[in-house]
């Protein structure tokens, strides 16, 4: 019997696999995908907070700041994110019932040039030569060897954000460059409804304000692939207090006691299906009702408390000397993972060191406070 013909022109395909390839990451400046879950990450502005919460602030997620006593720190780290933003190139959206976000921008840091951030203190001694630098070089590492710092080293090609002055406020020029969309309470009048609703008027037009520069500035999902994407960074100053409308500060059982809760529900559900970040500072230390606070805390992916020492014994306690405040972590993330990246440490404390703000691991967490 002859053999079967084999047609000439025919393929033929001895398997099925096919390479796969890797598939293309947003490419946007200030930005870069996190080496725990892949997801893409900005800086904060801090360093040593970008290290605490696992490499920097995911996109699409909530940072909480609980603020201390004197709201002084807190802004400050407000202030440290939204310069972050005006660096990178990145869009801005500042609410705030208080101060107006135009005058706060005025206020952002300075940013610290390369050739200034980029020696340490020590290394500068170091630099010196010379027996003496080299013997107080020993000393400094042997009493601070067993006390490792959460600061990423400051000598670094390839670090992730930028380091700021708090001593000296940004360039006009620089800061007037970057796209920014104000939110100020007082120039958006509410009407109230007939309806009761758990969401108060003010919460309702922020969310709203949110919603459409969120839609308009092409960073939801739904904006043309082929468009240049940009991150909008959000920041909102004390959220929860008698300003807003909201009486979580004045009550045990407050009548509006859903309306924050409700608020982060749907900034949530914003930022899931967008390519923006928030930051919102909270006055934890005036709310009364605990288990609201606790929920507040639950709806927010990241969450730190501030602890300052001014105003309590602790400010001329030489024990504290070094330092300004205490620094508590009370919420991290879990993303695309079952498990979260926990933080080494837990006793933590924050001081402004050359005029940057820091968070170091406590010396004196072994002593009683």
């Amino acid at each position: 019997m002859a053999a079967p013909k084999k047609s000439v022109g025919s393929s033929f395909n001895a398997t099925s696999f096919q390479k796969k390839t890797r598939s293309k990451l947003i490419s946007i400046p200030g930005t870069r995908p996190s080496v725990q879950n892949g997801q893409l990450i900005v800086s904060t502005g801090v360093t040593s907070l970008d290290y605490l919460i696992g490499g920097g602030l995911a996109v699409g997620t909530v940072l909480l700041i609980e603020e201390d006593r004197y709201n002084s720190y807190s802004h400050m780290v407000l202030k440290y994110f939204m310069a972050e933003g005006v660096l990178c190139g990145h869009e801005l959206f500042l609410a705030s019932a208080q101060d107006h976000p135009d005058d706060i921008l005025q206020e952002l840091p300075a940013p610290i040039l390369d050739d200034i951030a980029s020696h340490s203190p020590l290394e500068g001694r170091m630099q010196l030569g010379g027996q003496y630098a080299s013997q107080d070089a020993m000393k400094i590492a042997w009493r601070y060897q067993n006390l490792p710092k959460v600061q990423t080293a400051l000598a670094s090609s390839s670090r992730f954000g930028h380091y700021y002055d708090v001593s000296k406020k940004m360039e006009p020029e620089i800061r007037q460059a970057a796209n920014c969309y104000a939110f100020y309470l007082p120039e958006h009048p509410t009407e109230s409804s007939a309806t009761r609703s758990p969401l108060l008027e003010s919460y309702s037009a922020l969310l709203q304000s949110i919603q459409e520069v969120i839609r308009k500035g092409g960073f939801d999902g739904a904006a043309p692939p082929s468009k240049s994407r940009n991150v909008l960074r959000i920041g909102l100053q004390s959220l929860g207090s008698t300003l807003w409308g909201d009486d979580l500060c004045c009550r045990d059982n407050p009548a509006h006691g859903h309306a924050l809760t409700t608020f982060l529900y749907g900034l949530r559900a914003l930022l899931r299906s967008s390519l923006s970040v928030a930051v919102l500072t909270i006055p934890s230390h005036l709310i009364q009702n605990r288990a609201v606070m606790g929920n507040i805390i639950r709806l927010c992916d990241n969450a730190i408390a501030l602890e300052s020492f001014k105003g309590s014994d602790r400010e001329t306690n030489p024990l504290y000397k070094d330092y300004h405040g205490l620094l508590h972590v009370r919420q991290v993330p879990r993303l695309n993972c079952l498990l979260t990246e926990l933080p080494d440490h837990k006793d933590l404390a924050f001081k402004l060191k050359r005029k940057q703000f820091t968070i170091e691991v406590c010396p004196f967490s072994y002593f009683p406070i």
